[in-house]
């Protein structure tokens, strides 16, 4: 297994400077990509910028390790759009690529309908959420208004117009609290995948 010293991780021009990267060996000459992976000191995005190059794990690792993390989001696409099969055949027609059972051909015309889908996905999913942000926003500003000119004051407002405001920062921290264990828990099993594959 290739041993990982400073000069070789600079030499990927990484966005740490030379110091900070000394820091990390603790006065280590060198690590092994296993021993980084074991590190609390570098992040899950870190440690997976830094192996997943062909240093590290072959070719056809690299491919299918894409291909397991790819795989693990599919139901969210697949549950919104049940009918479009693109994305599938992409990593489908990917494995096969790694293990040399599919053309070059056939993988850019596979990854070409795939992100056609992802881009038709990704526009539809845009306006929905704006238009439903606008949406929820009009509601939300009517409805404190009625109330409000019924019988408050503009003090009474103000604090209405606050507490909606405060409401919705409150939610939007709890979405991205709950986000936020989610995604530790998916760069949880992305090293734990990319282990698997290191040295193979």
């Amino acid at each position: 297994m290739k041993r990982i010293t400073v000069d070789l991780v600079m030499s990927f021009d990484p966005c740490y400077d030379r110091e900070t990267v000394s820091k990390l060996f603790a006065g280590k000459k060198w690590m092994l990509p296993t021993t980084v992976l074991k590190l609390d000191t570098v992040s899950a995005e870190d440690k997976i910028w830094l192996l997943c190059r062909n240093e590290f794990v072959s070719e056809q690792n690299l491919r299918l390790f894409a291909c397991d993390c790819a795989e693990r989001v599919l139901p969210i696409f697949e549950k919104e759009y049940p009918e479009d099969n693109r994305p599938r055949k992409a990593i489908e027609t990917a494995r096969l690529f790694a293990n040399g059972e599919a053309t070059q051909k056939e993988m850019d015309a596979a990854w070409a309908a795939a992100r056609a889908a992802a881009w038709e996905a990704t526009q539809k999913e845009m306006d929905a959420a704006w238009a439903a942000a606008r949406d929820a926003a009009w509601a939300a500003a009517w409805a404190a208004a009625r109330a409000a000119a019924r019988e408050a004051t503009q003090k009474e407002m103000d604090a209405a117009w606050a507490a909606a405001r405060d409401a919705a920062w409150a939610a939007a921290r709890d979405a991205r609290a709950a986000g936020a264990a989610a995604w530790d828990a998916e760069q949880k099993w992305q090293i734990n995948k990319l282990s698997e594959y290191l040295g193979g």
